[in-house]
């Protein structure tokens, strides 16, 4: 493929990604914001301790075969078809298994609204086992813009019916219609635009031969998933649905901005990466020209959010989730280098090294998850600034792994991330400095964002930064 092709991909996925993710976060978050507006920290604080179960049934159920797929050089239809059929068999008994251990979940908790609140809202990953292979097709293919399509068509309609519920009084019934509605949007709209159909032969043996890839990459996403939900568990459990809700809405909100640069990164990493996976130099010259785009994106956002986090709460959701501001401040550090982490370990399994990532990716997950068994009963804080300063340091590792496969050196690599995390820093410092006489909440949060904004571009602007003048010329290019 011809440089300036795979440049052109690249940017076409990254541009389609951003929309993609920018407009679920902006609409998820204007939904969210009446939800919240009248839901109690205990009613989300439910479906936050219950989220766990439907978690792992969904990584069981995807199986890691959605990346096994993209790592084929050419998937043909009985791998699909494999896919396909073994993610329906798995996903229905994950669902009888989950089905008659909800009311162990519900005497867990100590809370019997959660037996049926389980039942029904488990549902959601059965129905998505349908969608799942359509999906990895649009997305080895680089389908970027359809998928943007359903994933807005698929939150508009289930944000309005979950709305309409919460409105009425259905409180947590309301969020669980949300998530099962989405779902199944997504599944019909992912057969809509895929034009793979399955067929009635079934043969699993492509699975078994995928199973060797899949299966590193399975139980990576197993332990990862418990140690992202690891927090709405555990202070579910020992500090009860408020404490678990007032977390979740501040997980939340830092999950809506982190994911919208992490799918623009995970959407366009693998498949661009495998590209050049035969040229070392040409991989390391990719990757570190990703790396410096997400850190430019990245760092700005985040921190950007963790400025402004208790005038965003007060003006957008009201007092009641004001508790959430400092969890939210704190969690934007974590935002802002989850994406760094997640092009790592794309870069790391495009080079074929999917057992690199599962290894790197259990470590740290058991060492957070036993650390915040350890550290909760210090409180939440505690165990937030553990678990940030955890994978910040574990941002080593990946750098380790990164110089043996690519010979991506430390030194490169802090001259790509290094600067924007700087300027960043020094542009949110800016901006408080300036604005402490302002005391309407509403004046200080637009105040924040303009001369945070203003300093960040302003800097690059004024140092002529190639990634600031290639992001805006991409921009004019397309709009003429």
């Amino acid at each position: 493929m011809a440089e300036s092709s795979l440049r052109d991909k690249a940017a076409r996925g990254f541009l389609w990604g951003g929309l993609n993710n920018g407009l679920v976060q902006v609409i998820g978050a204007l939904f969210g914001i009446v939800i919240l507006r009248h839901l109690a920290p205990d009613d989300y604080g439910k479906i936050a301790m219950l989220m766990v179960f439907p978690a792992l049934a969904s990584v069981l159920q995807e199986s890691g075969f959605t990346a096994a797929l993209c790592n084929l050089k050419e998937p043909t239809h009985r791998d699909y078809n494999a896919v396909f059929w073994f993610n329906i068999g798995l996903s229905a008994l994950l669902y009888g298994a989950l089905f008659f251990c909800a009311p162990l979940i519900a005497d867990f908790y100590n809370d019997p609204v959660l037996l049926p609140l389980s039942r029904y809202l488990f549902l959601g990953f059965f129905i998505s086992s349908w969608g799942t292979v359509q999906r990895a097709y649009l997305f080895i293919h680089l389908m970027n813009k359809e998928s943007c399509i359903i994933a807005l068509t698929s939150l508009i309609l289930s944000n309005t019916a979950g709305l309409v519920m919460v409105l009425n009084g259905y409180s947590y019934w309301g969020l669980a219609t949300q998530n099962i509605l989405f779902i199944l949007i997504v599944a019909v709209m992912n057969w809509w635009y895929s034009p793979w159909r399955p067929t009635l032969h079934i043969d699993l043996r492509p699975v078994w031969r995928m199973f060797g890839f899949s299966s590193k990459l399975l139980l990576t996403n197993i332990v990862n998933t418990l140690s992202s939900q690891a927090f709405s568990f555990l202070l579910g459990k020992f500090y009860g649905d408020y404490t678990a809700g007032i977390y979740g809405n501040a997980r939340k909100w830092d999950d809506m901005c982190a994911n919208t640069i992490n799918g623009m990164v995970s959407g366009v990493a693998l498949p661009v990466l495998s590209k050049v996976s035969d040229d070392r130099g040409r991989y390391r010259q990719v990757f570190r020209k990703m790396l410096r785009f997400v850190s430019f994106v990245s760092f700005p956002c985040m921190l950007g959010m963790g400025l402004v986090a208790r005038e965003f709460l007060l003006a957008v959701v009201g007092p009641k989730w004001e508790a959430s501001a400092g969890l939210l401040s704190m969690l934007s550090v974590y935002g802002a280098i989850f994406p760094l982490m997640t092009l790592y370990g794309q870069m790391v399994i495009g080079r074929g090294k999917s057992q690199i990532n599962m290894w790197c990716t259990l470590v740290l997950s058991l060492l957070i998850l036993l650390g915040l068994w350890a550290l909760h009963p210090f409180g939440v804080h505690t165990m937030v600034v553990y678990f940030i300063a955890l994978n910040a340091l574990w941002l080593l590792v990946w750098q380790y792994f990164a110089w043996r496969l690519i010979g991506l050196t430390f030194w490169q690599a802090a001259c790509d991330v290094a600067p924007f995390l700087l300027l960043s820093a020094g542009s949110m410092a800016l901006a408080w400095r300036a604005t402490l006489w302002i005391e309407n909440v509403y004046l200080l949060l637009a105040g924040k964002i303009v001369v945070a904004a203003c300093a960040y571009v302003g800097v690059l602007w004024m140092l002529r930064a190639r990634i600031l003048r290639e992001s805006v010329a991409y921009f004019i290019h397309k709009n003429n």
